[in-house]
């Protein structure tokens, strides 16, 4: 289906904002996967607090030159989708699930801060912990020590207390 000029500065406008701008995004075939299987995608991508598209490729290069997504311009071949968001692990875990309900889905390559991944890469993403998990355990080192330290200095007057009644029962003994 040919596209209007206006619609095509409408895509390019909104590849510039979206999929140009993203600090994170997943290039993925999507060739043979059905209506619904695209439609439970970008369901599953949007609770992961993503986006997700299928891009004309000619406009998302246009789109893409200059920025850190233009060193992957050589993946936008063939029927080309991406999906972005601000979490990276979240998102590769929700592309992760589905591709593994929908074999057809091929990841080419992806953007993680900056650095271009391979799309091997991308199930390796996925099992990273999520930032939440990441955070708790900081805060559970970072509370660890300061927990034994009260512990210690609980157990001081606790331990001087039973010396000095050793001394008190020692002294009754002998007096």
């Amino acid at each position: 289906m040919a596209l209007s000029r206006q619609q095509k500065d409408h895509l390019l406008a909104s590849y510039e904002e979206g999929l140009a701008e993203a600090p994170h995004v997943f290039l993925m075939g999507y060739q043979g996967i059905t209506v619904p299987q695209v439609t439970e995608l970008r369901s599953r991508v949007r609770k992961s607090g993503g986006s997700y598209i299928v891009v004309k490729n000619t406009l998302a290069l246009r789109a893409i030159e200059g920025k850190p997504l233009g060193g992957l311009s050589e993946h936008f071949q063939g029927p080309t989708a991406a999906a972005w968001g601000d979490d990276p692990v979240s998102l590769a875990k929700a592309l992760t699930d589905f591709a593994k309900e929908v074999p057809k889905i091929e990841f080419k390559a992806g953007l993680v801060d900056g650095q271009a991944v391979a799309g091997e890469d991308v199930k390796a993403i996925a099992s990273l912990p999520s930032r939440e998990e990441l955070i708790t355990k900081l805060v559970f080192l970072l509370q660890s020590p300061i927990a034994r330290f009260v512990r210690t200095l609980g157990a001081l007057p606790q331990q001087f207390v039973l010396v000095l009644d050793q001394i008190r029962q020692k002294k009754e003994q002998e007096g």
